[in-house]
């Protein structure tokens, strides 16, 4: 007995008791259950392998970058300078401890799902009814099933009344899945597999029984968590960008490296010697503080998001954020309220709009702009009072937010009925209810009798379902008239086109004698009221946010399981932008995408805006297509069925209060207010840290550049090395954190939101750029050069030459660190003290560079000496012309281009 590729939903329930040798009635026997629980494992998801802390700890050392310090740190032990060995390890070491502390945690996705999946059963067994614990079904087990129970199991519905079950955090549609037993076609997707119940979804409304089927890493949510294991890690742009130029940098530091070393070593330098000058170049090349500095400019910017309602997880999601050019949104719970909510009623002839959203009992029925008074309009009140008698659900206030006790429809005419003053608890007083017909896939209908003056008779349903039973109609006047079926079913479709999910409302009177109601007493005689048409609407907010994402060049998609007509809707409402067919957004929809070849949805992916009834997979799927097209693609979902396509995703955007805990575990952001705009915010910072960590690499490059020139200056010029590999290290270590870090806290650009996405294949340093790093980092190198040759030549010790060496290093990067506030403007335009951090950097920075030059144990340790006013006057005067220079360069270079972009 196989089952793994069996497509239940196809067989009948005799197809399937025989397929998996069991017995409806009698269940399985207890030989047989220790058989199967041997076979197929206990009924939980299997947890993924962790790495250990040691893997983890030691993966920090697998950089480009680590490995060239290793090997210098190797080379200098070697020759016996251990002091400098120690210093350039220490420099490694407090790199990788930085990444191990500041390294997301291990997802936890799969965790979630077996939590999501704990659960316990009533299960048939040897013929007795019992409850135990879903880790304990096997395949062939017999359950049932009543409102409120969560699915323990993938079941083969056997027998079912009036079963609806949520399904909306599987399948991703708002409204209760009717249930029943009939065979399902092959093709079907999740949420048209209406014979089965899927493994931690809930049971709303009537009762079933059922055959477990599937258990454990066989079910839908199971194979989820297998999309999810496998789902690709993507490197984000910013990773793929610093590996390249490490590689490159690393070829270009080897290549030289070896150079020198051959070029001394001809010269007829002591090989010791000829080591130590390619060990500095090594050292001087490599920015040592970049890994370090842009961990914690990412964190920082973890903080700054966070006040703004987003929690990173993941530490690079922050400068993603900055490059992402799509957003493909779940619809229900992101983009919109996941709260049915009634918009229009039809009441006799008129129609009336219905406000407010959700559940929340606040708004107005107004006719015509104005407010209603039910006793001007009589179809509309009987419309209201059996939307309420006729109901089994109700809604109330928990913790600050309504929500339904029932079904998502019924909780949407309550609220409805209580927007007009119909309180549920007052008419169930004053018409209490004596029997009921309950809501039935077969009949498409629900009918309750009331006690009353005469006893009455609501129905609910659907439109062709009541049209059927209906004899005449109530009109705008309250007078019984002849009914119009053409007029009613033309406005049903008039609706049903807005997206809106329509009920119809009817009525009929009985005699006190009346106790008891039967499908025979609605077959005929009823008395139309009305209409009632809902949604789940779309979140204020996210309109506003739709657009402003759509203003700065990111292409907003809808993904949903929910149904076309619905999706296109709502995404018409939010504003989406994308292929049109008549004036109306195109919806593709799954059964259409199962049909595409890759190449084709690539395509496809690309024009159109809106995607129903799509399958987890087949959200997977679209997410790697929009990669495949290189884009930046940022997935926002909140249920069990987005986890894949969160964790494929550059970027996964979770939900925190409606968000299944498989979704948070699974994304690298969540929203704490379950905001669509958040995202919006949350772009814009993005966009600014990744601003701050380009002035950052633009800062610190021509440092490490001048620092490789002076070297080869000194090789050139047959002198001594105007720097030695320690005083090297400070100079990169402690400027990129107290100096360069500083740059995190400049405001964002002007106009930063109403600028396209960066490209993913832009290389950090544009041409202008490259042109800027090599003229800042020849003056620093000439600046440094010459007034070390100028100290010897006035008789200095080499260790005061190398301490005014690398003074200069320090001064000049305190004063070019101005120059790079903005990329774009001057410091004049951006403000002197609209970041004050800058000075706070640069004050701690010089009080530092006076301790490394006068107290003796810094002397010792970096090899440095004090040094007079005068090679003060000449170093600060060096500095002032840099600024001067790099100040005119940003100007000239704006007014012969006439742009500030990069």
């Amino acid at each position: 007995m196989e089952n793994g590729n069996i497509k239940w939903h196809t067989l009948t329930p005799d197809q399937v008791t025989k397929e998996l040798e069991t017995n409806v009635l009698k269940g399985l026997s207890g030989g047989e259950i220790d058989e199967r629980l041997k076979r197929y494992g206990e009924n939980k998801i299997t947890p993924k392998k962790a790495q250990s802390s040691l893997v983890r700890f030691l993966l920090q050392f697998n950089q480009p970058l680590i490995y060239i310090l290793l090997g210098a740190t190797l080379v200098t032990v070697l020759l016996g300078e251990y002091l400098d060995a120690i210093v350039i390890f220490a420099v490694v070491l407090i790199n990788s401890i930085i990444g191990y502390i500041q390294e997301t945690k291990a997802l936890k996705a799969i965790d979630a799902l077996s939590r999501s999946m704990t659960t316990s059963a009533t299960v048939i067994r040897d013929g007795k009814a019992t409850v135990i614990k879903s880790v304990h079904l096997v395949p062939g087990d017999i359950i049932t099933v009543q409102p409120g129970d969560k699915m323990p199991a993938d079941v083969r519905l056997v027998s079912v009344k009036d079963l609806q079950i949520d399904e909306s955090a599987l399948t991703g549609e708002s409204v209760s899945a009717e249930k029943g037993t009939e065979v399902v076609n092959t093709d079907a997707i999740l949420g048209d597999r209406t014979n089965l119940g899927f493994a931690t979804t809930v049971v709303t409304y009537g009762t079933a029984k059922g055959i477990v089927v599937s258990t454990g890493d066989r079910t839908e949510v199971g194979k989820i968590n297998q999309s999810i294991a496998t789902a690709e890690e993507l490197d984000t742009p910013l990773t793929i960008k610093i590996r390249k130029f490490s590689h490159t940098l690393l070829w270009v530091i080897l290549s030289f490296s070896i150079l020198i070393l051959l070029v001394a070593w001809l010269r007829g330098e002591s090989l010791e010697n000829a080591f130590m000058v390619s060990v500095a170049l090594v050292v001087g090349a490599i920015p040592e503080g970049l890994p370090a500095a842009v961990t914690i400019m990412l964190a920082i910017g973890v903080s700054k998001m966070a006040k703004r309602r987003a929690i990173i997880r993941k530490l690079v999601a922050v400068e993603t954020l900055g490059s992402t050019n799509v957003i493909c949104s779940d619809k229900t719970g992101t983009l919109t309220e996941n709260q049915m909510t009634v918009q229009k009623i039809m009441g006799g002839e008129d129609f009336f709009d219905v406000t407010g959203i959700g559940y929340k009992p606040e708004g107005k029925i107004l006719f015509e702009g104005e407010e209603v008074d039910l006793n001007d309009s009589p179809a509309l009140h009987h419309t209201l009072r059996g939307s309420v008698l006729c109901n089994d659900s109700r809604i109330k206030e928990d913790e600050g937010r309504w929500i339904a006790e029932g079904d998502p429809t019924e909780a949407a005419l309550i609220s409805a009925a209580e927007k007009a003053g119909i309180m549920d608890h007052y008419v169930d007083h004053y018409y209490p209810r004596i029997d009921e017909i309950p809501f039935q896939s077969e009949y498409q209908y629900m009918a309750t009798l009331h006690k009353h003056e005469e006893n009455i008779l609501f129905l609910k349903g659907s439109v062709e379902a009541v049209l059927r039973s209906c004899t005449h109609m109530m009109d705008k006047t309250g007078k019984v008239v002849s009914i119009d079926k053409d007029f009613i079913q033309k406005n049903a479709e008039k609706m049903a086109a807005e997206g809106l999910r329509v009920l119809a409302f009817a009525f009929k009177n009985f005699d006190k004698s009346k106790t008891n109601v039967d499908h025979q007493d609605v077959a005929e005689g009823l008395i139309f009221t009305g209409l009632a048409g809902m949604i789940d609407p779309p979140r204020e907010e996210a309109i506003k946010a739709v657009a402003l994402c759509q203003e700065a060049g990111i292409k907003v998609k809808m993904i949903t399981g929910d149904h076309a007509l619905t999706a296109a809707t709502i995404a018409a409402q939010l504003g989406i932008k994308g292929k049109t067919e008549n004036d109306k957004l195109t919806a593709i929809t799954g059964l259409e995408l199962q049909k595409l070849s890759d190449a084709a949805l690539q395509e496809v992916a690309e024009e159109v805006s809106v995607f129903a009834r799509v399958s987890p997979d087949q959200k997977l799927r679209l997410v790697k297509a929009l990669q495949a097209m290189d884009n930046i693609v940022a997935m926002t979902g909140d249920g069990v069925n987005d986890g894949p396509a969160l964790k494929q995703a550059n970027i996964g955007v979770a939900m925190g209060i409606a968000g299944t805990e498989v979704a948070k575990d699974a994304a690298d952001m969540v929203l704490t207010d379950d905001n669509f705009a958040s995202i919006e915010a949350a772009v814009e910072e993005g966009r600014g840290v990744l601003d701050n960590l380009t002035k950052f690499i633009v800062w610190t490059l021509p440092t490490n550049l001048g620092e490789g020139l002076v070297i080869l200056a000194s090789i050139a010029f047959a002198t001594q090395l105007p720097l030695a590999p320690v005083q090297i290290l400070w100079i990169n270590m402690t400027t990129a954190i107290l100096l360069g870090l500083m740059l995190t806290f400049e405001p964002k650009e002007p106009g930063i939101m109403n600028r396209p996405p960066t490209p993913a294949n832009k290389p950090i340093l544009t041409f202008p750029l490259i042109m800027r790093t090599l003229l800042v980092g020849t003056l620093i190198m000439v600046a440094s050069f010459v007034l070390f040759r100028y100290e010897l030549s006035r008789g200095a010790t080499l260790q005061k030459a190398q301490t005014v060496a690398t003074t200069v290093f320090i001064v000049l990067e305190a004063f070019y660190l101005f120059n790079c506030r903005s990329l774009r403007r001057s410091v004049k335009d951006i403000g002197w003290f609209s970041n004050k951090w800058v000075y706070y950097g640069t004050f701690t920075m010089l009080l530092l560079q006076l301790i490394f030059i006068h107290a003796p144990f810094m002397n010792i340790l970096f090899h440095s000496e004090p040094i007079d006013f005068s090679s003060w006057l000449l170093i600060l005067a060096a500095g002032l012309c840099l600024f001067t220079i790099v100040f005119i360069e940003k100007t000239v270079r704006r007014k012969l281009t006439g742009t500030e972009e990069f």
